[in-house]
């Protein structure tokens, strides 16, 4: 299948790693790689307008299937112009296929839950089936299916540059008999998608394929092939990675040297600033994570060379502190406002300090991108490293 108006170019290669450079082109726009995806779940990233995030130096966000086909349904955002001209965002954007919250709403938890914790009842997924995925709507109880077909549908009419197949995310600690069972399911569901897609396909969106199969290496194995060789665009590692940070690593090294060589790859709600100097070293192109706007709501800024690469503003340690959070940060927000000030609206519970740590963790992170792209380049990916992370 030919993808036109896109395009994946790898301009560099590390001698000492797996790290790359590339150039990803889509009908709005080319980012550089590597580079951070923002969540924007609901067509809105936290606290944050689009023209912000353009301040914010940022290149692509996200918007999340699940959520906006309950609302405000799919079918009004394709009336209102698309994403894009709904949200008043002009760059490259992608949307999930809602195959995560399946299993979010099956384990009625998040990320915890992939790593088999904080296990809770208040569940809306009522059964998956080889049709798809049936769950109760979360804001009225009506009853709802969604299948591979509808997936990529809701996908079209989001108008999303980058889009995903169907799959369901499994959990770390259901056996290996239903992670064999869900990942040849979702092989089933990525090929409905690959047909929907190719039925309505007229070159204004690429579609990855997912790679599945749990802590399992010959899983693993079976599902990189699978993806491989099948016409995706693109390449996104998924589903549970472990219940370590070592597995973790294992599970995605694992996957890079069986994956499609020459396509973009995504690894899907990773956001960690030490994770994303280990994947980039195996060959991930891109990642997403709620976590920079979300940490932002609870008070954390992110931060180069300190220890957690975060600062608690709602820490009595900042009380009296005239310093910004970055003088030399390219952002208004990172550079013009004291820590005092910024303690001080938390305590207040002023809604700025929300918007200003969330605008800050955004830059932050385009920073990070900036420097590991440049430090692939000039070789010096590991002495960057150092720079950001401390003990």
């Amino acid at each position: 299948m030919d993808y036109p108006n896109f395009a994946f170019d790898i301009t560099r290669r590390d001698p000492a790693s797996r790290a790359r450079l590339g150039t990803l082109k889509t009908p709005h726009g080319t980012i550089n790689t590597p580079n951070f995806i923002f969540c924007g779940t609901k067509a809105a990233i936290k606290n944050l307008s689009p023209k912000q995030m353009r301040e914010a130096q940022s290149d692509i966000i996200l918007g999340n299937t699940y959520h906006l086909m309950i609302q405000p349904g799919a079918e009004l955002i394709e009336k209102m112009g698309g994403l894009h001209e709904f949200t008043q965002w002009d760059g490259p954007m992608m949307t999930d296929s809602g195959g995560y919250q399946i299993f979010a709403m099956g384990h009625g938890g998040v990320a915890d839950e992939i790593k088999g914790r904080n296990r809770r009842d208040d569940k809306s997924l009522i059964s998956i089936t080889e049709e798809g995925a049936a769950f109760k709507n979360y804001r009225n109880g009506e009853r709802l299916l969604l299948t591979a077909e509808k997936s990529i549908d809701i996908q079209r009419k989001l108008g999303a540059d980058l889009i995903y197949q169907f799959d369901e995310c499994t959990a770390y600690h259901v056996p290996r008999e239903y992670t064999e069972g869900s990942m040849h399911r979702s092989h089933r569901w990525g090929d409905r998608s690959l047909a929907e897609f190719e039925r309505g396909h007229d070159g204004k969106q690429a579609l990855y394929g997912i790679v599945q199969g749990g802590v399992y290496e010959d899983l693993r194995t079976e599902s990189c092939a699978w993806t491989r060789d099948k016409p995706f665009f693109g390449t996104a590692i998924g589903g549970c990675l472990g219940g370590s940070t070592e597995e973790f690593y294992e599970i995605t090294g694992w996957c890079m040297p069986q994956i499609h060589p020459d396509r973009p790859v995504h690894l899907l709600g990773i956001g960690a600033i030490g994770d994303i100097f280990a994947c980039v070293k195996m060959g991930i192109d891109t990642f997403d994570c709620v976590s920079p706007t979300r940490i932002a709501r609870h008070g954390w800024a992110l931060a180069k060379g300190v220890p957690g690469n975060r600062l608690n503003m709602r820490n009595a340690q900042f009380r009296e502190n005239r310093s910004p959070l970055d003088e030399h940060s390219p952002l208004a927000a990172s550079r013009e406002f004291s820590k005092g000030y910024i303690h001080h609206l938390f305590k207040a519970e002023e809604m700025l300090g929300l918007q200003i740590l969330a605008q800050h963790n955004v830059s932050v992170m385009n920073q990070l991108m900036r420097e590991v792209r440049a430090a692939i380049a000039t070789g010096t990916l590991d002495t960057l490293e150092k720079e950001w992370i401390v003990d």
